[in-house]
C-alpha cells in the first residue's frame, strides 16, 4: 500500500482526512484501516484540532471493500477472518467515539464499508448525485461490523430492508432516513461542509465531546439510569471552566474564550 492513501492535512483547527485511493472507488483493505486507525488516533491526542472532516479524492467518497481484500480474505482461517474484522470494528468505533465532531463529505459512491464511514460519522453532508448501499448481501456477506453505527443512526427498522435487498438509493433518500443531514450540489458541497465546520468552531469543544458521550450512553441506557446520567452531566457541565467560561461570556455579551 501507498504511504499516501490517506492524506492527513490541517488548516488550523481542522483537520482533513481524505481516502486517497481514487483509481479503485477509495475502497479499502486491511492496510487503510490500519492508516485511517493511526490518523484518527493521532488527531486524538492534538489539542489543536477541533473538526475533523472525512472525504475520498476522486470521483468517489468510498466504495467499501477493496476486491482484492476480498479475494484474499476468503483463504484466510476463521480466526484470521475475526481479527481482521475487528480491525475494521475498532476504526469505526474510533471515529464515532472520537471527542471532536466529525464531517463526511460525501460523493460519488458510499457502499458497503464506505456508508458504514458515513453512519459512523456525526455529520454527513452529501452531494445530490451520490449514491449509497449496504451492498454486501449481494456477495452473500452481512454488513456485520458497519451495523452498529447504521443501526444506531437509522433504526433497526429501516437498517433492515437496507440490509436484507442491498440495494442502491440516493442522496434524498439518504437524508429521509437520517444517514445524511443535507443534500447540496456537487457545485456546492464544499462551502456546505465550511459552513458546518464553522458552526462547529462556534461551539465549547468539552461541551461537544460531552454531546457525543451524551447521545450514546442516554440511547442505551434505562430510563430511570439515564435521568441520573444527565442530571451528572449537566452539573459537571456548568461548573466546568469551558461552561462558566461559556455564560460568563454570553451576560457580558462577549465571544468566548474558545472563539478568540
Amino acid at each position: 500500500m501507498s504511504e499516501d492513501s490517506i492524506l492527513v492535512s490541517r488548516e488550523g483547527p481542522v483537520a482533513r482526512v481524505t481516502l486517497n485511493r481514487p483509481e479503485i472507488h477509495n475502497a479499502f483493505n486491511e492496510d487503510v484501516i490500519a492508516a485511517l486507525q493511526s490518523a484518527f488516533d493521532t488527531l486524538h491526542d492534538d489539542p489543536a484540532i477541533r473538526v475533523v472532516v472525512l472525504a475520498g479524492e476522486g470521483r468517489s467518497f468510498s466504495a467499501g471493500a477493496d476486491l482484492d481484500w476480498m479475494r484474499r480474505a476468503s483463504t484466510w482461517t476463521e480466526d484470521e477472518n475475526r481479527a481482521d474484522a475487528a480491525a475494521l470494528a475498532r476504526m469505526l468505533r474510533t471515529i464515532a467515539e472520537f471527542p471532536k465532531p466529525v464531517v463526511a463529505r460525501v460523493h460519488g459512491s458510499a457502499f458497503g464499508g464506505g456508508a458504514g464511514l458515513v453512519a459512523a460519522s456525526d455529520i454527513a453532508i452529501a452531494a445530490e448525485e451520490a449514491l449509497f448501499g449496504f451492498t454486501e448481501v449481494r456477495l452473500g456477506l452481512v454488513p456485520a461490523t458497519i451495523a452498529p453505527h447504521v443501526i444506531e443512526k437509522i433504526g433497526p427498522g429501516r437498517a433492515l430492508p437496507l440490509f436484507l435487498t442491498g440495494e442502491r438509493f440516493n442522496a434524498h433518500r439518504a437524508a429521509q432516513i437520517g444517514l445524511v443531514h443535507q443534500v447540496v450540489s456537487p457545485d456546492d458541497i464544499d462551502e456546505a461542509v465550511n459552513v458546518i465546520t464553522r458552526a462547529l468552531l462556534e461551539a465549547g469543544p468539552n461541551a461537544q465531546a460531552a454531546c457525543k458521550e451524551l447521545v450514546r450512553t442516554v440511547a442505551a441506557a434505562e430510563r430511570s439510569d439515564a435521568d441520573a446520567y444527565t442530571a451528572a452531566l449537566i452539573a459537571r457541565v456548568r461548573t466546568s471552566p469551558e461552561g462558566r467560561e461559556g455564560i460568563g461570556a454570553f451576560l457580558e455579551k462577549r465571544k468566548p474564550g474558545w472563539q478568540a
